[in-house]
């Protein structure tokens, strides 16, 4: 008896749970097949000013830098500045010890001893010359070549002796101002950078050697950005553009900027053809840029200013024409016809809309997420 009862109860059960999922299937399927209602965001006309840019990554450093070289060889025996202060024209840098080399020294010396000698011998013949002259025995002319004599030689013993000076000392007794191992600078500005030390040995520049770098000084008042520009763009821009320079190393800070230069010449870089532009920065008096920052310039190729504008995902294009779906009924259920317009000016974001619209027109926009939150 309780088996039989236990059996229709289970029938009962399975029988029930058949039922609901046959019911569940076929609402599934109704619910699945009801069309879709979609709703779209109106928008409507709008007073902006629309610009196409493009962008240009690089740096900015100085228009001026100069490297300091020396004009002797030897080794760094005191440095007086370094990088980031301050340095007027003709201050000096540094000083270098002069270290000889032994057979120039040897030839210097050995050629003031012959000029010592060559001077005493004709300072006597021109002594006695001097003598007889005064008793009138010697002539003039003769007076006057033996004068010349000593004149010579005693030019050659000074000059024989300064250089034997500049070999042994780096510097003459009579040139102490104009000394080859102070190291000087030669323009006013910031030191960027003092690459030696004291002991380090440097060369001196030549024709054949650009010579030891003692310090770089660059003008820091007067800036310029230096980047590339794609091939695609480099036809669009030219020298006088206003340009928006963004320094991302001073909290995205944006300076003004005028183009004044564009190479004639590309350079492949990874595969792309790439021209150099460069663009005068002006600074503020609260700003101080330091060499090197890198930096993005957005050049304005084209602008727009106060026009009637919409979302450009609000346009469609078929072929030559564009169009926009403006809306006729909202209840029940949005309606829209496509009106034909006549576009202008667009950013990517915006476009300019020159016919074919007027204030108060409502335009479909982008569909509505049913799942957004609000």
């Amino acid at each position: 008896m309780k088996n039989r009862i236990f059996k229709k109860i289970l029938r009962s059960l399975l029988l029930g749970l058949v039922g609901t999922a046959v019911f569940a299937t076929f609402y599934f399927l109704w619910k699945k097949a009801q069309p879709v209602l979609t709703v779209y965001e109106i928008v409507e006309l709008r007073r902006d000013t629309v610009e196409t840019k493009t962008v240009a990554t690089g740096s900015v450093e100085p228009r001026y830098e100069v490297l300091i070289k020396p004009q002797i060889s030897g080794i760094i025996s005191e440095v007086f500045k370094e990088a980031g202060q301050m340095v007027k024209e003709g201050e000096i840098l540094a000083r270098i010890k002069v270290i000889p080399e032994m057979v120039q020294l040897n030839g210097a010396e050995s050629r003031v001893n012959l000029a010592q000698i060559s001077l005493q011998q004709v300072e006597e013949t021109f002594r006695r010359d001097e003598r007889l002259f005064d008793r009138g025995v010697v002539s003039g002319e003769d007076f006057n070549l033996s004068q010349a004599a000593y004149l010579r030689a005693k030019e050659e013993y000074a000059n024989a002796r300064n250089a034997l000076e500049i070999i042994r000392d780096g510097i003459t007794r009579n040139a102490s101002v104009a000394s080859t191992t102070q190291i000087r600078s030669t323009l006013t500005g910031m030191i960027l950078d003092v690459p030696v030390k004291v002991g380090n040995s440097v060369i001196q520049s030549n024709n054949f050697n650009d010579g030891t770098t003692i310090a770089s000084v660059a003008d820091m008042n007067d800036m310029i950005f230096r980047g590339q520009v794609d091939e695609t763009e480099i036809g669009r821009i030219r020298e006088g553009m206003p340009i928006k320079l963004t320094v991302g190393a001073m909290e995205s800070r944006v300076f003004d900027a005028t183009l004044e230069y564009v190479s004639p010449k590309g350079v492949d870089r990874n595969g792309s053809i790439q021209f150099e532009i460069k663009a005068s920065v002006a600074i503020a008096d609260d700003a101080f840029i330091r060499a090197g920052y890198s930096a993005n310039a957005e050049i304005v190729l084209k602008r727009a200013e106060n026009v009637w504008t919409v979302p450009e995902s609000c346009v469609e294009f078929r072929g030559d024409s564009a169009f926009v779906q403006i809306l006729r009924r909202e209840k029940p259920g949005q309606v829209f016809e496509p009106r034909a317009v006549t576009t202008g000016l667009s950013d990517g974001i915006r476009i300019e809309i020159k016919e074919g619209l007027t204030l108060g027109d409502r335009i479909r926009g982008a569909a509505i997420d049913p799942n957004r939150k609000s």
